[in-house]
Order: C-alpha cells, then sequence, then structure tokens
C-alpha cells in the first residue's frame, strides 16, 4: 500500500462526526454522571445496534449476523473473495458504565471505513466493521460470549444456561434477538462454519493511566495478561447469633475471610504484577442477627506469565480447603484464558501508522482482557489504544476527548489501508 493512500485515508476522517455518533449511542442508556447502562440483548442494545445498522447502510455496506449475535458490516475489496480484515469491539457496557468503553472501538473501526471510501482508497480485501456479543459480561457471565464462539474457544451453546438477575437464560435472550432481527441476512459462525479472517484489529480507550501520564497519544498493545475466575461456596450452619455459642457453630463468614486472608498470602507479587480480586460476596441468610450458614464470593486473579497463571491458580483450591475450620467449601474455575502476545505484523502497521501522523506511541501490554485475546487464536490481531483521562474505566466519569478519539480512527484507517491492501 502506497503511504500517500494511508495518509488520503487518515486525513479524511472527522473528528465531530465520529464524536456525534459516539453522543448519540451514549443517549440510549445513559445514567447520571454522564454514564451509560446498555447491556447485550435488550432492547436498549437493539436500538443502538439499528443505529448503527442505518449508518452503514447509508455508507454502501452491507449487514449481516452470526448464530451468536456478532454484527458485521462489510466494505467490499477489490477481490471479494479474499479473507477479509476485520476492525471494532463491543457495544455493551457495564451496568454503571461509561460512553467510551467498548462502543468507541466499533464507531472508530465504521469512521476508518467511510474515510477510506470518502478518500477514494481501494482495498484489495473486503473490511468488516465488527460488534461482539456480550464482551463486558455485565448480564451474562463470562465475558466475549460471542468473540470466544466465533473463534472456536468455546461451543456456541456453552453459555446458553447462563442467567442473568431476574433468572433469565443467555440461550432465551439470544434466541428472542435474533428473532427480532431475523431481517439481517444469517452468516456462518467464524471458524466455526466458516474461515479464518487476515487480520484483526480492535481500537480502545486505554482503562489505564500510562498513555496520558507520558503525555503520549497512541498506545501500541502488546499483548494481554491471562486471566483465571473462580467462584469459592463455603458451606457452614445458621444459627442464632445471641444463643449459639462460639465453639459450636459453623460460621460460613469466619472461615470465608480465613480463606481471603490465606489467598491474599498466596497471591502477595512484591512486584505488584500479579492481580487479585475478590470483588463479589454473597452472604445467607444475610441477617444481622444470625450466623451465615453460606458465602459464595468471586476470585478475578491474572497475570502476564503463564507459568504464575498456573501455578498459583492451581493452588487456590488448596489454600482455600486449608483455611476451613468448621465449615466445607467448593471452588469451581469459570473462566481460563491464557495470556497472549499480539502479532508482530499488525503491531508494526499500528506503530508506522502513529509515527506517520506525528503521534508519540507506547507499547503496552493490555491489564483488561478483550476480544482481541481471542480473535488472536485464529489470526494476527493488534489493539490500539487511546488515554483515558486519570486511567478511569466502567464509572460514569469514563472520558477520552475528540481529539484523542481521531488520533486513534486515523491512525486504524492507514493500518486498515495497509493491512486490506496485503
Amino acid at each position: 500500500m502506497d503511504a500517500t493512500d494511508q495518509a488520503r485515508a487518515a486525513a479524511a476522517v472527522d473528528e465531530a462526526r465520529q464524536w456525534d455518533r459516539l453522543m448519540r449511542m451514549a443517549a440510549l442508556g445513559a445514567i447520571p454522571g454522564d454514564g451509560v447502562n446498555r447491556a447485550c440483548l435488550t432492547d436498549l442494545d437493539r436500538h443502538a445496534r439499528r443505529l448503527l445498522i442505518g449508518w452503514a447502510q447509508d455508507l454502501g455496506l452491507s449487514v449481516s449476523v452470526d448464530r451468536l449475535a456478532n454484527l458485521f458490516l462489510r466494505h467490499e475489496g477489490t477481490e471479494p473473495g479474499l479473507a477479509p480484515v476485520l476492525a471494532g469491539s463491543h457495544m455493551d457496557s457495564q451496568p454503571n458504565g461509561g460512553r467510551f468503553d467498548g462502543i468507541w472501538g466499533v464507531l472508530a473501526a465504521l469512521e476508518a471505513v467511510q474515510a477510506l471510501r470518502q478518500a477514494g482508497v481501494a482495498t484489495r480485501r473486503p473490511i468488516e466493521v465488527v460488534a461482539w456479543t456480550n464482551e463486558e459480561g455485565g448480564r451474562f457471565a463470562p465475558g466475549c460470549m460471542g468473540s470466544m464462539a466465533y473463534a472456536g474457544y468455546a461451543p456456541p451453546e456453552t453459555w446458553d444456561a447462563s442467567t442473568d438477575t431476574e433468572g433469565l437464560t443467555f440461550g432465551a435472550e439470544l434466541a428472542k434477538h435474533l428473532a427480532l432481527e431475523a431481517d439481517i441476512p444469517r452468516r456462518p459462525l467464524g471458524v466455526v462454519e466458516g474461515e479464518a479472517p487476515f487480520a484483526y484489529v480492535e481500537p480502545h480507550i486505554e482503562q489505564g493511566p500510562r498513555l496520558e501520564a507520558e503525555d503520549l497519544e497512541i498506545g501500541v498493545v502488546t499483548g494481554i495478561q491471562g486471566s483465571r475466575w473462580f467462584t469459592v461456596e463455603v458451606n457452614g450452619k445458621s444459627d442464632h447469633a445471641g444463643t449459639a455459642p462460639l465453639r459450636l457453630r459453623k460460621d460460613a463468614v469466619q472461615d470465608a475471610v480465613r480463606a481471603i486472608t490465606a489467598l491474599n498470602a498466596l497471591m502477595h507479587d512484591p512486584e505488584d504484577v500479579l492481580r487479585f480480586t475478590v470483588a463479589r460476596i454473597e452472604v445467607s441468610p444475610n441477617s444481622s442477627n444470625s450466623v451465615a450458614e453460606r458465602v459464595r464470593f468471586s476470585i478475578d486473579f491474572r497475570h502476564p506469565d503463564r507459568t504464575v497463571l498456573a501455578e498459583r491458580g492451581d493452588a487456590i483450591e488448596r489454600v482455600v480447603q486449608g483455611a476451613m475450620t468448621t465449615c466445607t467449601a467448593v471452588v469451581t474455575e469459570r473462566f481460563n484464558a491464557a495470556p497472549i502476545t499480539f502479532d508482530r505484523m499488525v503491531r508494526d502497521s499500528i506503530e508506522k501508522a502513529a509515527r506517520a501522523e506525528g503521534l508519540g506511541t507506547l507499547r503496552l501490554p493490555s491489564g483488561a482482557f478483550h476480544d482481541a485475546q481471542f480473535l488472536s487464536r485464529i489470526c494476527p490481531s493488534g489493539m490500539i489504544f487511546v488515554p483515558s483521562r486519570n486511567g478511569v474505566s466502567h464509572h460514569p466519569s469514563e472520558y477520552t476527548g475528540p481529539a484523542h478519539l481521531a488520533a486513534g480512527a486515523r491512525v486504524l484507517a492507514a493500518v486498515l489501508a495497509d493491512l486490506a491492501n496485503r
């Protein structure tokens, strides 16, 4: 690809147009504090998808969905038989989320494709803007269901029984959603039923403070640390708080506290690289004057080194069981994703495009997992980060300014012009 064509594509990115679309999306599910609550497979999600589809059709892009409701907007190449380049992210949010996480990646991809078309830059390969289903996992756990199924990481029926807080299942809500999108052409589900793409690029806000702290515009993401998620259930016996002697109790809260304390010791890391979080705790009967009979808590464990991830993750059950004094415990692993390193071709293309635009770059890993973690299993993949104010994400105060978002879209347009002509 001629560098002049890449520069023309980048120059055609419209900062105001991208920002306007982003704010129109933010109005769907708006909550106080400039936040967004737009859960997957809800009416709000469908309204957002229809808005996106309308913009894509106005540009002449073709639209399709697969059996996991992953949404694709296709810009045709001069050689349509070639494997496409994919770019995008997700449209769902956390319950108390912000306006930029995920959705900017989808809109940046749309803006980049529009810039290519307006600049008259042809590509050999098709380019598909993609919005993956249920990346956040805020309504149905785990996240990244759409990309995992697409990449063949797990069978598409794996999460059908997953329930939300109202007891609705993912499988039933997915079927309802697809029925409401029956007018949209259906396509095969990724490598499960079709072919792998040529490459995948995912733009995203950093969700961390490094770019802002170093006054740099573009993060060239080197990879994503591995994640292991567990649920621990501690079972004891409920008693009256005023009458049951302490020595006779089977207090699930006390043994859960002992387990968490022991896990903190297991996960101690003087270098502060390891990430260990207990964020959700459920107590039953959850009464102030009753001894707890059951405690269920979550574990989110992450590390960029697969050996550390394996050894300490495998030790979790032993440590929990060893902490029990009067109760019993069941440890269940819910999610396991190994650390990945992004493809050099994509990383180099991002860095070259950023420098051509006169933008400062930083190579850095991602602490959060993304759909790109699973696409990297089947094709060369990479991510573009832009600064996030104070490193805040998954919160209404999450913010990235229009200029930084436009810079990211310009880099993406140049990268797509490069990769789609290989």
